[in-house]
């Protein structure tokens, strides 16, 4: 059963459908990647619908689907830099009653910022400053975009 909730998460993020996948998630779900670490509730569901709103020309493909498990990759147009991305992410699911309630996405964060950011990220995307700064910006994106989307819930 927790393979086919996997497979309905990344369908809907396939269809940019962020509510679908956010019907997935418990309300106290936990979610961390490198760049949002330990989202909680509301702000994990709030980062998805963010990403599917802004990601206009995202395209999600996903294989190797377990009970616990599955690969994603996303290629899109990061918007600040008008610059192409291609990110390949691991993604790792815990379940409670038919719902998701802890998912990590992992990736690697100098090859995702060599891309979106070009030369500053090639330069410095390994050191702890710049990817606290990136992460520092995705937090301030994050609470931007739920400033302007009260409703989202």
């Amino acid at each position: 059963m927790s393979a086919e909730l996997i497979t309905k998460f990344y369908e809907a993020f396939s269809r940019r459908d962020a509510e679908g996948m956010v019907a997935l998630y418990a309300d106290d779900v936990v979610f961390s990647d490198p760049v949002f670490k330990d989202l909680r509730g509301v702000e994990a569901k709030n980062m998805w619908r963010m990403l599917c709103e802004r990601g206009r020309d995202l395209k999600v493909t996903f294989r190797d689907v377990t009970d616990t498990t599955a690969h994603w990759d996303a290629d899109y147009t990061f918007t600040a830099t008008k610059k192409f991305v291609h990110n390949s992410i691991d993604a790792h699911f815990v379940f409670r009653e038919g719902k998701i309630v802890q998912h990590t996405d992992v990736f690697d964060l100098y090859k995702w910022s060599s891309q979106a950011l070009g030369l500053p990220g090639k330069l410095l995307g390994w050191s702890s400053f710049m990817q606290n700064t990136i992460r520092g910006k995705g937090r301030a994106g994050l609470a931007a975009w739920s400033k302007e989307h009260p409703d989202a819930r």
